[in-house]
């Protein structure tokens, strides 16, 4: 299973951030995932005004982050 992984941060205290994460079905691809993030994360924000996104990235679900 692929999971888009991201970090969302509070827009009045960018210290104050949040590990998140939105699961794929079994069939979608690293690519796919790549390549839809954009907008999955868009939709996201949206209904989140008041957090902003720091970072994300594609990986097999449940994968320990390895850019730290």
């Amino acid at each position: 299973m692929i999971e888009l992984f991201f970090v969302a941060c509070l827009s009045t205290d960018p210290a104050s951030c949040r590990d998140r994460s939105l699961l794929y079905a079994e069939e979608v691809g690293l690519m796919t995932c790549m390549m839809g993030a954009p907008a999955q994360l868009a939709r996201w924000s949206e209904a989140h005004p008041g957090q902003r996104i720091a970072r994300w990235q594609c990986r097999m679900a449940g994968q320990a982050d390895r850019t730290a």
